[in-house]
């Protein structure tokens, strides 16, 4: 009986055991992380060394950086002449000083300096750090139609896209987003293509956002001094732009575009209006790691924002209830702007606006999407065009049967 009883006892323990490890592990919680995805180098026709920009970016509390250079990877031989100017002479020594001679390969000919650049896989282990910084492999994807400057971001992705041509900007935008969509499906990474300043040059029309297929990411803001961020008396700014392309979006079964905020600084030794800067403009990205799978995960899920400067405790949409909690800096307001529009609605329209450091707004069945967008009373320290104010615009969101 006694040897039943040990043999009842083990089974039961057993039992228990079986139990307690199929219980689901606790959710991992989801991390914060800042990043700039639009970012150029001497590798094409912005004027530092890739060493000194990710020294800029992880010493400001950035955690990911993509160095998108104009059709091109920073591999390879290549050379670069510096300038005569003093500050880019300055800025050479500055870089000499920091890596000395035994990392910086040069040659002085004639008073000519010529500096041999270092590639993405030499600099990165000198940056990279698990869950502090990530650099992601990315190119900005130069191609044109015409006098029209056509522009993509191309985000994680393993080899070149060259630009791809085409008969109409619709086309040229559409074969590279084929190409990169091609290259996923090929190597079965998660990579994404944004679609870079639309209104530069007023290059890439409403309609031919509209008409394209495959996209889910734009610059809402765009960093660089020459891009027309708030169009003209002609030309609608890319705010607009990015309701209309949802509204159309929505009304032809597409998925909704989301929006970003970059950098594409090229400039880093001149500094103000006139000139492409970092620290302009960058996404908040919610993710479980500081993993590119991770990041583009949560971004094709919304689970971002962009901004010039507003920073969120929490951003949350549950129970069909969107909500934002601003991490409020002392003598500083804020205007909470709910933008959305009904299911027939054409445009969009302010929904509620809140002066505070928090607000919420529920979404009903007759809306066909909500954002929010958050102004401050802090002036940006280094502003372009009529970007005056620190700002931030969660993603749209949809009602959730």
């Amino acid at each position: 009986m006694k040897h039943l009883n040990t043999i009842l006892f083990l089974l039961l323990l057993s039992f228990i055991t079986v139990l307690s490890n199929c219980t689901s592990p606790e959710p991992i919680k989801k991390k914060w992380y800042k990043g700039n995805l639009h970012t150029h180098s001497y590798w094409s026709d912005g004027d530092e060394f890739p060493e000194m920009i990710m020294d800029w970016y992880k010493n400001h509390d950035y955690q990911f950086i993509a160095l998108s250079d104009h059709n091109r990877f920073a591999e390879g031989d290549f050379w670069k002449t510096i300038r005569k100017e003093k500050i880019y002479q300055d800025a050479f020594k500055k870089y000499l000083d920091k890596y000395d001679s035994s990392w910086v390969e040069f040659k002085v000919d004639s008073g000519r300096i010529d500096v041999k650049l270092k590639t993405y896989e030499e600099y990165r282990p000198l940056f990279e750090e698990k869950e502090k910084f990530l650099i992601l492999k990315s190119e900005e994807i130069t191609d044109r139609f015409e006098n029209k400057h056509i522009h993509m971001n191309a985000t994680n992705i393993q080899k070149l896209i060259k630009p791809q041509g085409g008969n109409s900007v619709l086309e040229v935008l559409q074969n590279n987003m084929d190409a990169l969509q091609n290259q996923r499906d090929e190597t079965g990474i998660p990579m994404i293509l944004h679609l870079n300043h639309p209104n530069f040059h007023y290059s890439v029309t409403l309609d031919d956002m509209i008409q394209l297929r495959g996209e889910r990411f734009f610059e809402v803001f765009n960093g660089h001094n020459s891009v027309h961020n708030f169009g003209d008396s002609v030309h609608i700014g890319t705010e607009e732009m990015w309701d209309l392309i949802n509204i159309a979006y929505l009304n032809n079964g597409k998925p909704l575009m989301y929006g970003l905020a970059t950098d594409d600084s090229h400039s880093y030794h001149q500094i103000g209006s006139k000139w492409s800067n970092s620290g302009r403009g960058w996404i908040m990205v919610q993710a479980d790691s500081l993993h590119a799978y991770s990041l583009i995960e949560a971004m094709e899920n919304g689970l971002f924002y962009a901004s010039t400067g507003v920073t969120f405790d929490d951003v949350n949409f549950a129970d069909n209830v969107l909500s934002v909690d601003i991490k409020a800096e002392k003598g500083i307001d804020y205007d909470i702007t709910f933008i959305g529009c009904d299911l027939e609605d054409k445009e969009t329209r302010i929904l509620s606006q809140v002066k505070g450091n928090s607000a919420k707004l529920k979404v009903t069945d007759k809306m066909k999407f909500v954002r929010v967008k958050v102004v401050s009373t802090k002036l940006h320290n280094n502003p372009i065009e009529n970007a005056i104010y620190e700002m931030a615009w969660t993603q749209p969101v949809l009602f959730n049967n």
